[in-house]
């Protein structure tokens, strides 16, 4: 079921709420620049054992608006917010991605955990994207630089070859064409809008120790976007986090490793 939420006056997000019924909820944010549609593999079989699944297109991408401006945490944080007050969301499971783990963090610091009873990380963008002098364990600020000259300049071909670090395992060509147009779905201003944030986002240090419900990291080992140590400082951050390092996944880890991410991400609901 797909249906579209106002967030403010001109900005609808898109959510897609599969098993409305089911017993337990996990509400999942996608990384950049994909959409909802990056966790089909978890969509396809999580239902099927009872968890309501629900899947947001950030603005900016997807289904959703694309608005010239708001693509700071703070904003996809208070979007979150919206989504989860007009669905009456309670005791639900937030998850994120990549820069989608970094604003379900920035959520449970921004609205302290609102209606979050645990919180599940995978190979999530935090706490810096990047490399900073307190910090040299993520990209090179350059590198960051020409993924947005090159957003401006040719969008395609940098989608084609973030896709090409993406996943460690193989993927065909098909798969890896339908993983493209994800992106393409997306607007050039946000990509580039959200790829900028990561050089001016620091308090998701500080946000760490806010985070008091348990916590579930999962991270490839061979991940190129978010580089392992970004895991280990998560997991050194976040009272009562549990990390569990992929051995054979790259930033994709949801579909490197699909049936250990459902089975992981299950097991620690369970729990």
């Amino acid at each position: 079921m797909g249906y579209y939420i106002r967030v403010e006056s001109n900005v609808n997000i898109y959510v897609e709420d599969i098993n409305p019924g089911g017993c337990k909820t996990i509400l999942f944010i996608h990384g950049w620049p994909a959409s909802h549609r990056m966790f089909e593999y978890q969509f396809d079989q999580l239902p099927r054992i009872g968890y309501r699944c629900i899947g947001i297109d950030l603005r900016g991408f997807g289904n959703s608006d694309k608005p010239w401006s708001g693509y700071d945490y703070d904003q996809s944080a208070d979007d979150i917010r919206c989504v989860v007050e007009a669905l009456d969301l309670q005791d639900f499971t937030l998850g994120g991605h990549s820069t989608g783990g970094a604003i379900a963090i920035r959520y449970m610091a921004r609205h302290n955990g609102y209606g979050v009873s645990k919180l599940a990380l995978f190979a999530a963008a935090a706490p810096s994207l990047i490399q900073r002098p307190y910090f040299p364990h993520g990209l090179r600020k350059e590198d960051v630089d020409k993924i947005i000259q090159d957003i401006y300049n040719d969008r395609p071909k940098m989608l084609q070859g973030f896709g090409d670090m993406f996943f460690f395992q193989h993927v065909t060509e098909p798969f890896s064409n339908w993983f493209f147009q994800l992106g393409l779905q997306a607007a050039g201003w946000s990509t580039a809008a959200v790829a900028r944030s990561w050089l001016d986002e620091e308090r998701l240090f500080s946000d760490l120790g806010t985070i008091c419900v348990p916590t579930l990291i999962l991270h490839g080992i061979h991940d190129r976007v978010c580089l392992f140590p970004l895991a280990i400082a998560q997991n050194e951050g976040i009272r009562n986090s549990k990390l569990v390092p992929f051995k054979y996944s790259g930033h994709g880890l949801f579909y490197d490793q699909r049936d250990k991410f459902n089975k992981e991400l299950t097991q620690f609901i369970e729990q």
